[in-house]
């Protein structure tokens, strides 16, 4: 049975940390999901871990749906999240309403993400008012990282970190079933964290959150371009996947790959007749 949002509240109910990673295709998507974590996300990050873009601002809906597809086929058990790329929620409430179904009609995930606080409050009424999951995700908010001038830490002045508490409370009542706290100091997360009933599920937020998210190619060690301070890598696979690949060009080269164990026979009699009809 797969996990629903009431699960996901109801971990936080009862004390339960909740561990969420991004995946963007069937392979990793199997592989989280086997793992036993209860929330995937989609994330639009796979603009820069997946197709290379310098950051997720050109993320196209396409490409989210295409690769949420992806991950919904892999992961039997996980919520999948998709998370609504940058203008396909901001301009109107329209807008979300036709871009987020779309996520949950044409993909199949459960539910979506967006970013913003009061601001999208309103937005977020309308999507749950229809039966759309909303995740919110408030904080540093990546697709507003040139309005911020650039991925920085939101939240040291007092200004700043009251209205990111303003910003949970008001996606709490809009009707969010948990947030995303990205990139703010570990007390104001703890804060966030205890006024609001939703589960609140940090990144680069310290270890007060109900939760933590990270990126499935920070997590593994895939990802080489940079290494964010939050991310801890639990192997360095960029390593062992190089190593392999030379391995196997060398041994191509040298005739050592493949061998008969890797190759299939076949009867002599046909083959006898074989050679013999051949032109």
């Amino acid at each position: 049975m797969r996990v629903s949002i009431n699960d996901i509240k109801e971990m936080k109910a009862k004390g339960e940390k909740i561990p969420m990673l991004t995946a963007y295709d069937y392979t990793s998507a199997k592989l989280v999901d086997a793992a036993g974590v209860p929330i995937i996300l989609v994330g639009d990050s796979l603009g820069m871990v997946v197709l290379g873009y310098e950051n997720t601002i050109p993320v196209t809906i396409e490409e989210m749906l295409h690769h949420t597809r992806a991950v919904v086929r892999g992961a039997q058990h996980a919520l999948i999240v998709g998370d609504m790329p940058f203008m396909t929620y901001q301009a109107s409430t329209e807008d979300a309403m036709r871009n987020a179904g779309r996520f949950l009609k044409e993909a199949g995930c459960q539910a979506v993400k967006l970013e913003g606080g009061e601001t999208m409050a309103h937005t977020v009424e309308h999507l749950v008012r229809v039966g759309i999951p909303v995740q919110g995700h408030i904080g540093m908010t990546p697709q507003s990282a040139n309005q911020f001038g650039g991925h920085k830490l939101q939240g040291r002045r007092a200004d700043v970190a009251v209205q990111i508490i303003k910003d949970a409370i008001a996606l709490e009542e809009a009707g969010v079933f948990s947030i995303v706290l990205e990139l703010v100091p570990a007390p104001l997360a703890k804060i966030v964290t205890e006024r609001v009933k939703v589960p609140v599920i940090g990144i680069g937020a310290g270890p007060h959150c109900d939760g933590q998210v990270q990126i499935f190619h920070d997590l593994l060690g895939t990802y080489t371009d940079f290494v964010p301070r939050h991310a801890k890598q639990y192997a360095t696979l960029a390593t062992t996947i190089k190593d392999a690949i030379t391995t196997y060009s060398q041994e191509i080269k040298n005739g050592t790959f493949p061998t008969m164990k890797h190759s299939f026979t076949m009867d002599e009699s046909v083959l006898a007749e074989v050679v013999a009809s051949a032109p």
